[in-house]
């Protein structure tokens, strides 16, 4: 009941040269598309964005109109940064509800997202980029 494991190395054995198989398993592996995560703090005229990587780190924000063009390129920008799987939109049910809608319509995830507790929000001071990261 013994299975062959096959090793690549990263030093050829004997200073031979790699095979074309294991340079297309390597580009295969560095051409592996990043997937990120959206986060939008939607408001009645702009809504704040922040792409986030899968480590959690931040990327990229930035603002864009709370309008059907604005929805789209938002989206558009966010595809820039890899994969989105998923966007967390504060408000799906008052602001962010058109871009739920669009965002759901292009077949992206969509997470509602409560709005920070007040208080805590005072305490660490309050800014859309923070909201839209968080």
């Amino acid at each position: 009941m013994y299975r062959t494991l096959e090793v690549l190395s990263a030093v050829p054995a004997g200073g031979a040269t790699a095979s074309s198989h294991d340079k297309e398993a390597t580009n295969s592996m560095l051409d592996r598309e990043r997937h990120v995560t959206g986060g939008v703090d939607t408001h009645a005229e702009n809504h704040v964005a922040a792409v986030v990587d899968e480590t959690g780190r931040i990327l990229d924000t930035a603002s864009f109109p709370a309008v059907a063009a604005g929805y789209r390129r938002l989206l558009a920008w966010m595809r820039t940064y890899g994969k989105v799987m998923k966007v967390g939109v504060e408000g799906t049910g008052s602001y962010g509800a058109g871009l739920a809608r669009y965002l759901a319509g292009e077949q992206v995830i969509v997470v509602e997202v409560n709005r920070p507790n007040r208080q805590a929000r005072r305490r660490r001071g309050k800014s859309d980029t923070t909201d839209a990261e968080a």
